[in-house]
């Protein structure tokens, strides 16, 4: 299925709509020597997916032209979890990659399965005990990681919302900040997923569970990697009260218990819904969850009616 389209222009003029990747794949591809023949566009939002008709391959194109070198990180990431047989995508060795072209971030992965399929949430908790005790090479160069420095950067560039949603992220942002500088993590700092969630752990064919989108890899207090599950359970009810009770004890840690866990989810939330507010003008979908979102952060009320995007 495809979602969302805009006619946002990059590099040497390239349009990010679904005629404007169909182009970029296909040079991509034909660089690369693969046969692009009946490709299938899976999404359009933040980045163009297409499954090959020909190969078990996933073509992925940044919306973002200024990724590069978070993507050069990324497919370091996937060839080092490769290495130690760590259950996550993977890139095909013969390619190198990332490339550029017309001004695009383009990589190639290998397909999980023919169908998408995502994993239980048992099982990311024991993919993240797992992760969380690897210690990562230092060629791997990954950043630390600034949740303000994101929401900032996010907020700078959230033009398509009206001055009055601006304002109060703004305000909601600089009062978190001071909550988050004053917070005590308990968990050891290391290696972090990013973005851990049950739309990021996908059941291969062959019927274990991977974790994918390894663009966000960094250091950080793991408490972030737990933060979604708890999130996604405590204020949207997404999952079930047994879903969640299984995560911690596979997982060992039970982050709402934590001090600091309001001051956390409030502000992985408060970046949702900036994300979210860079759609607005790309699909009617996302704005009409925008305003819903809004409206919960202003009452209090109504996160159980939330859609997960």
């Amino acid at each position: 299925m495809i979602s969302g389209t805009d006619g946002e222009a990059h590099g040497d003029g390239t349009e990010f709509t679904a005629e404007g990747v169909e182009t970029v794949m296909r040079e991509a591809c034909e660089a690369a020597g693969l046969d692009s023949t009946e490709a299938e566009l899976l999404r359009l939002g933040s980045n163009a997916v297409y499954r090959l008709a020909s190969l078990p391959i996933i073509v992925r194109i940044a919306r973002d032209p200024a990724v590069l070198a978070e993507m050069e990180r990324a497919v370091g990431v996937a060839r080092w979890l490769g290495t130690i047989d760590f259950p996550a995508t993977r890139v095909p060795t013969a390619i190198a990659q990332p490339v550029l072209v017309r001004g695009l971030v383009v990589t190639f992965w290998e397909s999980v399965q023919e169908r998408e399929e995502y994993a239980a949430v048992s099982e990311l908790a024991d993919l993240l005990r797992r992760l969380h005790w690897l210690e990562e090479p230092e060629s791997l160069g990954l950043p630390y990681f600034d949740p303000l420095a994101k929401l900032s950067a996010s907020l700078d560039g959230l033009h398509a919302v009206s001055p009055e949603d601006r304002s109060f992220l703004e305000e909601r942002s600089a009062k978190l900040a001071k909550e988050y500088d004053r917070l005590d993590f308990v968990l050891p700092f290391g290696l972090i997923h990013g973005d851990a969630n049950i739309g990021n752990i996908l059941r291969h064919r062959d019927g274990h569970a991977v974790l994918i989108d390894l663009d966000g890899f960094a250091l950080a207090p793991r408490e972030w990697d737990l933060i979604l599950t708890a999130l996604y359970y405590d204020r949207y009810g997404w999952h079930t009260e047994a879903e969640y009770a299984e995560f911690v004890h596979r997982y060992g840690f039970d982050l709402m218990n934590w001090p600091g866990y309001e001051t956390l989810a409030d502000l992985r939330e408060l970046m949702m819904v900036a994300w979210l507010g860079h759609q607005v003008d790309v699909s009617e979908r996302s704005a009409t969850e925008f305003a819903r979102r809004m409206r919960s952060l202003r009452t209090g009320e109504g996160r159980d009616s939330w859609s997960a995007f």
